[in-house]
């Protein structure tokens, strides 16, 4: 019997050895060296403070911001407890959640990822449409013209993936950087 339980532990120590360590640690500093931005979280500096990653979804509730879609984490855009929020679709809470949400974004119909959170809580992007319903909010609140805020958004707009798939995409938080850009 020891003499099948001694290759079998050494095999398990050389793969762990290998897989859990050698391999991690080489694709780390491929990753490094290949693209190092990404590599670090794809980060977003201001003024020398980081203020973001355009990965990772954060809360905007000024008037003056194109607004997040919602968060099903606890606390709101928590990336530490990334997470659905569980209600399935008979759920009376979701329902309840999805009503209030709509009820916030005003009269006509609501982009659905404007009422309903993300698989992930931390989803860093709403669609084009989403972003163009809150135009007149954010001029308003900014008091410059329509045109300069959409400018901002659909500079930060990315399209359809190799042009076919899905529908343009706005960052929410480099729009957000080009509406405070404008300002100078």
């Amino acid at each position: 019997m020891i003499s099948q339980l001694r290759p079998a532990l050494v095999m398990l120590g050389a793969f762990t050895v290998l897989l859990g360590l050698g391999y991690p640690l080489a694709m780390t500093g491929i990753a490094q060296v290949t693209m190092p931005r990404q590599a670090g979280g794809s980060l977003v500096e201001r003024d020398g403070a980081i203020v973001g990653s355009v990965l990772i979804g954060q809360a905007f509730t000024r008037p003056e911001y194109l607004h997040s879609r919602p968060s099903a984490t606890d606390p709101a855009y928590n990336a530490g407890s990334s997470t659905g929020s569980n209600l399935g679709p008979s759920s009376a809470a979701l329902l309840a959640q999805v009503r209030e949400r709509a009820a916030a974004q005003g009269p006509g119909p609501v982009p659905s990822e404007m009422a309903t959170a993300s698989a992930s809580g931390l989803d860093p992007h709403i669609t084009l449409d989403a972003a163009l319903r809150q135009v007149d909010r954010i001029a308003a609140a900014r008091g410059v013209p329509p045109a300069a805020v959409e400018d901002a958004i659909r500079g930060a707009t990315t399209g359809p993936a190799f042009g076919l798939l899905g529908e343009p995409i706005v960052n929410v938080l480099a729009a957000n950087l080009a509406l405070d850009a404008q300002e100078g």
